[in-house]
């Protein structure tokens, strides 16, 4: 049999708990290289402020190009607030939003999903959440983030104001809207599309290409939609009513970020960006933990990796089409879970606390098992 050749692999630790909770994965990776026969020919750089800290900028056009060379990006975390003084160009966060745009990343795919054994780290009750397993696909490279004009400006009076301006156009709501849908097919074929289309109108336009989008392609697949007010509030009330949310940039930061909580802490959330598949098949992807850079914990051996684990898992199911070993990740986390070990942050009575190293050796331990 032709070995297969190595899959290039981009590893950009970032800034805070960052480097700690990659490390975690980079033994998981040496793990599959010498268990599962696989390869990966692995690149590793700086982004964010470790980046700014070498090079006076959060990422340089050499790691863009290498991103666009590798076959899929895994990315830590940025943000420190040794940095909170730089100009707006220069902020460490800069580094995800450039990689976004500049690989065209344009579909965020954040799970929140609540494992079994952790149906009391939520703070709603456990018949609220368990069995929750929702998928919020978020549009990452248009809308307020990227819109023009954008700035601060001085008034006459002396007075400053700010600018922001949301903007989709067709094009980019159908593509998004396309990652949802398929998602759907694959999950329990459900899509709600979450705008504010009572008082703006590019919600109105993302509520008119959506609605149109399913009647021409997606019949099979049920549509609803629902204000952004309204989904946070029923994300709360009733989370399990969802199964595939479609939204745009604003709207999915917020909503994924409180989605996240209803399954205990954002240390156990991974995501996927990917961008449109080229002539080649080849699809641009980066994944990142939902989970920020922690400034206040690094160091101390005390962050989640499974978030970091899990994003992982996600980059061998999309970007490398490794079913079995993605799900072998899941099956060996959600294991040590039941096992009763946690970190700090899904600490609870009766759990045994242990540290970000000890997390990752129990979850190596069970992959072992697993693959006997």
């Amino acid at each position: 049999m032709t070995a297969q050749p190595a899959k290039k692999l981009l590893v950009l630790p970032g800034d805070g708990i960052g480097p700690e909770v990659m490390r975690e994965v980079t033994r998981i990776i040496t793990w599959l290289e010498e268990k599962r026969g696989l390869s990966f020919d692995i690149t590793e750089d700086l982004v964010g402020g470790a980046s700014l800290a070498e090079y006076g900028e959060p990422i340089r056009d050499e790691v863009i190009e290498k991103a666009r060379a590798a076959d899929a990006v895994l990315f830590g975390s940025v943000g420190d607030p040794r940095w909170n003084h730089v100009g707006f160009d220069k902020r460490p966060e800069l580094a995800i939003l450039k990689l976004r745009q500049e690989l065209a990343l344009f579909a965020n795919l954040r799970p929140a999903k609540v494992f079994d054994a952790l149906v009391d780290a939520s703070t709603l009750k456990p018949d609220v959440v368990r069995g929750l397993d929702i998928m919020i696909v978020r549009e990452t490279v248009g809308g307020i983030y990227f819109g023009n004009p954008r700035g601060i400006e001085t008034l006459p009076d002396g007075s400053k104001r700010g600018i922001n301006t949301e903007v989709y156009t067709t094009s980019e709501i159908e593509r998004v809207a396309r990652v949802a849908f398929e998602l759907a097919r694959k999950r329990s074929g459900r899509v709600c599309s979450v705008e504010k289309c009572n008082v703006m109108e590019s919600g109105l336009l993302w509520k008119e290409v959506v609605t149109d989008l399913h009647a021409r392609e997606y019949k099979d697949v049920g549509l609803s939609h629902m204000l952004a007010d309204n989904c946070a509030m029923q994300l709360v009330r009733n989370p399990r009513q969802f199964d595939v949310i479609v939204t745009g940039n604003l709207f999915g930061d917020i909503l994924s970020d409180l989605a996240s909580m209803l399954t205990g802490s954002l240390g156990m959330l991974p995501s996927a960006t990917l961008g449109a598949a080229d002539s080649h098949g080849k699809l641009p992807a980066l994944y990142e933990p939902i989970h920020g850079s922690a400034p206040d914990i690094a160091g101390q051996g005390i962050a989640n990796p499974i978030a970091q684990i899990l994003s992982f898992a996600m980059l061998l199911r999309y970007s490398f089409n490794m079913q079995d070993e993605g799900q072998l990740i899941e099956d060996a986390v959600s294991n040590v879970l039941e096992s009763g070990l946690r970190t700090a942050d899904i600490i609870s009575d009766g759990k045994t606390r242990v540290s970000t190293s000890v997390m990752g050796d129990a979850i190596l331990g069970e992959l072992d098992k697993l693959q006997k």
